[in-house]
């Protein structure tokens, strides 16, 4: 049976994206599954889009970033950041298309066992309950769910499924007893991070270079 290779944030990194799928030896039968976060900020965010619209094996959940693009698209009234600026005027030579792609992402994907998201899940809320703003922002508990400071969302989660997510950058996976944080900051200089679930096995390669500097994350 094929393996499911869960990917952190790619944020455009496609050279690192394709030295982790060299790495991993990606097989016929696999299932590559992104936490989101695919564009913005790195430099190929256009090769990064292509790659898992061109391959069946490739699926994804909606990013912060991702959705941000998606709303300006849309026509909804929004301040794009600097880096989504770029971003879009990288993707306007094929904006039907990507758009397209960035419509069809859902929030979550449930595998059974896992429940993939990029941000988290509200600790106790039914999943069809979910805010769309805490599956693609949240950090923490309290009134600023965005925040960096106060009680992690997965320290308090203990919901049947494993959530596999991103959006928290950090230099290792985090940790928790019923969630996994795949974002290790390769954007930033750091690694890009795969979990296969079948094995339990982490594999990462290192950023070739810093894109961003980690202080502006």
């Amino acid at each position: 049976m094929g393996r499911t290779i869960v990917i952190g944030d790619i944020h455009g990194c496609f050279e690192e994206l394709q030295d982790l799928l060299r790495v991993v030896e990606l097989r016929t039968d696999d299932r590559v599954i992104a936490v989101g976060d695919l564009i913005v900020k790195g430099p190929q965010n256009r090769e990064v889009l292509d790659r898992f619209i061109d391959d069946d094996r490739f699926s994804a959940v909606i990013g912060n970033h991702d959705r941000a693009i998606r709303q300006y698209w849309r026509g909804e009234p929004l301040r794009l950041t600097k880096e989504q600026k770029v971003t879009v005027a990288e993707l306007e030579s094929d904006r039907e298309s990507y758009s397209a792609y960035l419509r069809s992402l859902p929030f979550t994907i449930n595998l059974g066992s896992h429940l993939i998201v990029h941000a988290g899940v509200r600790p106790g809320v039914p999943l069809r309950r979910q805010m769309s703003s805490d599956l693609t922002e949240m950090r923490t508990m309290g009134a600023n769910p965005s925040s960096r400071r106060g009680v992690p969302w997965f320290d308090v989660y203990r919901g049947r499924r494993v959530v596999l997510f991103g959006h928290w950058p950090a230099k290792a996976p985090r940790m928790a007893p019923r969630a996994l944080g795949l974002d290790t900051g390769c954007v930033y200089g750091g690694r890009l991070t795969a979990y296969i679930i079948e094995l339990n096995q982490f594999v990462s390669v290192v950023a070739r270079r810093a894109y961003v500097p980690s202080g502006r994350r």
